[in-house]
């Protein structure tokens, strides 16, 4: 079998190309980090050229595609494209970006990032950050099943045929279902996170019915029953995309910035790219060529066919790129030049496998890559190793601030890159606790934040100025980390003699949760209001000059992460509360959505009132925590009662309502039932958190009234760890009860041990599943400790 060259490549997004779908010969679509949806067609040939049209443009990063083939109704077919925004848009072909599209599908409450279609067109399932994965029915548009058992993030689905639908999940399980939803199959696939699927065809050599990929860089191959068939080693980083062939093969995309094919269980070629990563590949079942989406924002397609290869300069430019590439050292483990060969070992030694990569230290001292190509049977240069990078040493100004440090972070699968300031006298833990908090991120990310911090920084303590480190980007340019990513080995980019992890407890820093799409949000808010006015309830609706107000607001919200108070403020803030408050209760959660945005960011809010009541009491009294409960609704008043600890005025609101507070947080778990929703639970440890900081800060925590708050808190907090099972749930509030016992005194710590019985709690959490987890361990052991 001949090998794949470069067959065209397609330049244009913005940003990371995130996903494609290659579904005929003449048509390649893509997805970028840029909120487009891009779709190239063929227009000559030989050698093959594309032109495109912007296909969908959003609001939000897109990580998603996928597309329908042609029915009566849709005679181009239909592409569906979802991100961070949650929503997933399925728009024809042939519209201009700017149309409206043919159905939008709600339903998911986070980042949605993996799509598949039927065989047979009839139904959509799509996989989330919010830990489901939804089977929707095309052409009604309506969520009709969600998959149920997920326990964290689920990253791939997979279609498999017209009745069997497969997932993958954080949670490390493959799990298998029938269109009812009905558990056929799970299987744990590895001590990592499932990231990829793909069928394999019947002439795929090893039997197997389909392929996972993990964060472990391993592929897997299955049958339906769950039975491991065989596994392919050959990655050196996460495994993001997986696709077949016609022939059978197999072809998988990684963080190692390599596309390799597979035939059975031997790769039999590599195809580096010039970028950090390669987030997507895909076929097209009818040429066998295939198409990659990468970091470097640019689509490339190649094929084995001689008659669709691209210019013989064009072939070379690429082969070019890829041979000046930086690559991170990080990327590649600490390295001992003295020990590598020179450049002689290239003409003198053969590889041994397909891809494998040999390192070669020059004569000016530089350190270069090679790949060994079994086609050519020869060292294919693939760039040059280069050291991670800190800091220019000039103060960059974020906020208003100015800091050492503002790194850019891209949360994986469709988070926006967020900004991490850090200075140098700040404790790494610290800075990460408060990113991780005013960006809704889970807490299991502390740690490699914190590294990240501490490896990219060179180091650098209390006391020091920032040096100006040498070398390029360990993630990528703008100093990039994905949390969740490989982190480097210990002796990679680390001081000599590095200081333990600092002590978690006691908490010190309010966490409040921000992210948010207000431009979704403010448009769902006038889609709800116009309704009203339709249906004739013109007296709880706003009117056109309160929702300019309104709109006016959000505009501020979205540009500023704090408002002075201002005639818009005191205008909007009040009406924002009568939507959250006395709209139907099917309608509020745009305005429970800004409300809490307000909550952290506008100090105006912990005393604006509508008819009588405040953020808290209006919230409470309108029934958000009462059964039949809507659990959205519920967690998004917990999370503004949360925000309220962003500014001096909402704490003092926060505090003065504690028993109110409290008194709705039962009611809400009460209305729950057994099993209460992950996301309202993490929203209330994370109330208990701030509560717990606000008691235990400025000398308060020898108070009394501190000590009689404290120990409400801490029923309430035992209670919850003895019945949680998530783990971030459970984590946080270890927190704000740890953070309790080590400030409050003796009267709190006897309570906890002899009423509460703290050590039979702690003991247990251990024994259960959220207990494998190091940051469980730590936790309890800090308050062991401090007991």
């Amino acid at each position: 079998m001949p090998d794949f060259k470069l067959s065209a490549t397609l330049e244009g997004h913005g940003d990371d190309v995130r996903a494609v779908v290659f579904p005929n010969p003449n048509v390649v679509l893509s997805a970028s980090r840029d909120a487009t949806v891009r779709l190239w067609k063929l227009v000559s040939t030989p050698p093959p050229a594309y032109d495109y049209l912007i296909a969908a443009h959003g609001t939000a990063f897109i990580n998603s595609l996928a597309y329908i083939p042609p029915t009566s109704e849709y005679p181009e077919g239909l592409v569906l494209s979802a991100g961070q925004d949650a929503i997933i848009e399925a728009r024809q072909p042939g519209k201009a970006a700017e149309d409206n599209a043919d159905a939008m599908l709600l339903g998911h409450t986070s980042n949605v990032c993996a799509l598949d279609v039927s065989p047979n067109g009839r139904w959509v399932v799509s996989g989330s950050w919010d830990s489901t994965a939804r089977l929707w029915e095309v052409g009604k548009w309506e969520c009709a099943v969600v998959l149920p058992e997920h326990e964290a993030s689920v990253w791939a689905v997979l279609a498999y045929d017209d009745n069997t639908i497969i997932t993958g999940c954080a949670d490390q399980y493959i799990r298998v279902y029938n269109t009812s939803g009905t558990l056929l199959a799970s299987v744990q696939n590895s001590n990592d996170v499932v990231r990829a699927l793909c069928k394999l065809p019947a002439s795929n050599p090893t039997g197997a019915n389909f392929a996972t990929a993990s964060n472990d860089g391993i592929i897997r191959l299955y049958t339906l029953q769950g039975q491991l068939v065989a596994s392919l080693h050959g990655h050196e980083s996460f495994i993001y995309s997986l696709a077949a062939l016609p022939s059978g093969e197999l072809v998988s995309s990684s963080e190692d910035r390599t596309v390799k094919i597979w035939n059975g269980t031997e790769c039999v070629q590599t195809i580096t790219h010039p970028a950090i990563s390669v987030w997507s590949v895909a076929a097209c079942a009818e040429t066998g060529d295939i198409v990659t989406g990468a970091s470097d924002r640019i689509a490339r397609v190649f094929s084995r066919s001689p008659d669709r290869h691209a210019t013989p300069d064009a072939i070379q430019q690429f082969d070019q790129a890829v041979k000046e590439s930086a690559i991170p050292e990080q990327q590649v483990g600490k390295i001992n030049k003295e020990e590598l060969p020179g450049p002689e070992f290239l003409a003198q030694k053969s590889g041994t496998k397909e891809g494998q990569v040999q390192m070669i230290r020059e004569a000016n001292g530089s350190v270069t890559a090679h790949t060994w190509s079994s086609a050519t049977q020869e060292w294919v240069a693939i760039g040059t190793v280069v050291d991670s990078v800190g800091s220019s040493g000039r103060k960059t100004e974020y906020h208003g601030q100015d800091y050492d440090y503002v790194f850019d972070v891209d949360i994986e699968d469709g988070k926006p890159p967020l900004k991490l300031p850090y200075n140098v006298s700040q404790n790494p833990y610290e800075a990460a606790t408060k990113f991780i908090g005013d960006n809704e991120l889970s807490m299991n990310y502390l740690d490699q934040v914190a590294n990240f911090i501490t490896q990219n920084t060179q180091g650098a303590t209390i006391g020091q100025s920032a040096q100006e480190p040498a070398g390029a980007d360990p993630w990528g340019s703008d100093r990039r980390y994905r949390p969740g990513d490989a982190a480097a080995s210990e002796e990679t980019q680390q001081p000599p003699a590095p200081e333990p992890r600092p002590k978690v407890l006691p908490q010190k820093i309010y966490l409040s949760i921000r992210t948010a799409n207000l431009k979704v949000i403010t448009k769902k808010l006038q889609e709800l209001n116009a309704k009203l006015v339709a249906d004739g309830a013109k007296d709880i609706a706003l009117n056109p000059s309160e929702m300019e107000t309104v709109v006016a607001l959000c505009s501020q919200l979205e540009s500023s992460q704090q408002l002075k108070t201002s005639p818009e403020v005191e205008a909007g803030v009040p009406l924002i509360l009568k939507v959250a408050t006395t709209w139907p209760v099917p309608n509020r959660l745009p305005g429970l959505d800004i409300l809490r945005l307000l909550a952290a960011a506008a100090p105006f809010t912990a005393s604006a009132v509508y008819q009588g009541e405040n953020v808290v009491s209006g919230v409470i009294s309108s029934g958000v925590f009462e059964a039949p409960l809507i659990v959205n609704n519920a967690m998004l008043s917990m999370r503004a009662f949360a925000n309220l600890f962003e500014t001096p005025e909402g704490r003092d609101l926060a505090m003065n309502s504690f028993d109110q507070i409290l008194a709705g947080v039962k009611l809400a778990l009460a209305s729950s039932g057994d099993s209460p929703n992950r996301n309202l639970t993490i929203a209330i440890t994370t109330l208990y958190i701030n509560f717990a900081v606000y008691l235990t800060s400025e000398g308060r925590g020898q108070s009394s009234e501190s000590a009689e708050r404290g120990l409400v808190l801490l029923e309430e907090l035992v209670r919850i760890i003895s019945g949680e099972k998530d783990s971030e749930a459970v984590y946080r509030a270890l927190v704000a009860l740890g953070t309790l016992v080590a400030v409050l005194g003796e009267e709190v710590k006897s309570a906890a041990k002899e009423v509460y019985e703290i050590e039979a709690v702690l003991t247990r959490t251990l024994a259960s599943g959220a207990g494998k987890e190091p940051r469980i361990k730590g936790i309890v052991s800090e308050i062991r400790e401090v007991l």
